[in-house]
C-alpha cells in the first residue's frame, strides 16, 4: 500500500461510513423522539399514503358518529314530545268520555268542550315548537331527516328516517267544537282512538329508528378501532425494535468517530521518513 498524503484513502471511507451511520442514528432519534415510525414519505412512501388514507377515514367516520348521536338525539326529542302528546289525547278521551253522558246540560258540556279546545291548541303548539338543528320535526314541514353514517359516497352510507305529523287537525284528525254536543262528544271517542294510533305509530317510528342508530353507532366504533389499529401498524414506531436500533447507530457513530481520528493520523506517519 502506497504512502499519499494529499489523499487520505483511509479517511475517506472512514467519512463515509460514518456519514451512514450518522444518517441512521438521526433516523432512530426522530423514530424515538415522535413516536412514529413513518415520519415522511421517504421513510416507506407506500405505508404513508395508506396510513393517511385511514387517518381520513376514521375523522370521517368520527364525524359520522357525532351525526349519529345528533340523529338520535333529534329522535328522542321528537319521542318525548310525542309522549307528551299522547298524555293530552288521553286527556281528551276522557273528557270526550264524559261530555257524552246524557244527563249533562249545555253549559256543563261546555266546561268539557272548553278543555277539550285548550288542549288541541296544546297539542299544535307542541308539535310546531318541536325542533332540532332548526328542523321542525312534528308539525309536517319536514317530511324526513337524512343523516350521514358512513365514510363514502354511497346510499348505505345514509340513513333516512321519515317524520309524520302529529298537529290536532292534519295529523291527528282532531277538531275543535266538537263537544258542544253528545253526538259529538261520541264521534270524538272513535277519532280520538284513531289519533292514538297514529301517534304510537309516530313513535315506533321514532323507537325503531333510535335503535338502527344505536346498532349503527356500535358498529362504526368497532370500525374506527379497527381502522385506528390499522393506521398504528403502519405509522407507529416499535419501541423495543428502535431502542436497539438506537443503541447500535450509536455504537456505529462512536466508533466511526474513533477510527475517523485514527485515519487522519496516518498521514503523519510520512514525517518519520524525512527524519
Amino acid at each position: 500500500m502506497s504512502l499519499a498524503i494529499n489523499t487520505n484513502i483511509a479517511s475517506l471511507i472512514a467519512q463515509q461510513n460514518l456519514s451512514v451511520s450518522s444518517s441512521q442514528l438521526k433516523v432512530s432519534v426522530q423514530r424515538l423522539s415522535s413516536g412514529y415510525r413513518v415520519n415522511s414519505s421517504a421513510d416507506d412512501a407506500a405505508g404513508l399514503a395508506r396510513a393517511d388514507q385511514l387517518k381520513g377515514q376514521s375523522r370521517m367516520i368520527q364525524a359520522s358518529m357525532r351525526n349519529i348521536n345528533d340523529g338520535a338525539s333529534a329522535m328522542e326529542i321528537s319521542d318525548k314530545a310525542g309522549e307528551q302528546i299522547t298524555n293530552i289525547v288521553t286527556r281528551m278521551s276522557e273528557l270526550a268520555a264524559s261530555s257524552a253522558q246524557g244527563t249533562l246540560d249545555s253549559g256543563t258540556r261546555g266546561y268539557y268542550s272548553n278543555e277539550y279546545d285548550k288542549l288541541l291548541s296544546e297539542i299544535d303548539r307542541i308539535a310546531n315548537t318541536t325542533e332540532f338543528g332548526g328542523y321542525k320535526l312534528l308539525n309536517g314541514s319536514t317530511s324526513a331527516l337524512t343523516m350521514y353514517i358512513g365514510f363514502k359516497n354511497t346510499a348505505n352510507d345514509q340513513l333516512s328516517v321519515s317524520l309524520m305529523a302529529l298537529t290536532a287537525a292534519v295529523g291527528l284528525g282532531l277538531s275543535s267544537g266538537i263537544l258542544a254536543s253528545q253526538t259529538g262528544a261520541l264521534s270524538a271517542i272513535d277519532t280520538i282512538s284513531t289519533a292514538l294510533k297514529a301517534i304510537n305509530d309516530a313513535r315506533a317510528v321514532y323507537g325503531a329508528s333510535t335503535n338502527r342508530l344505536s346498532a349503527a353507532l356500535s358498529n362504526l366504533q368497532v370500525t374506527f378501532t379497527n381502522y385506528q389499529a390499522a393506521e398504528s401498524r403502519i405509522r407507529d414506531a416499535d419501541f423495543a425494535y428502535e431502542t436497539a436500533q438506537y443503541t447500535k447507530n450509536q455504537i456505529m457513530v462512536q466508533a466511526g468517530t474513533s477510527v475517523l481520528a485514527q485515519a487522519n493520523t496516518l498521514p503523519q506517519s510520512a514525517l518519520s521518513l524525512l527524519r
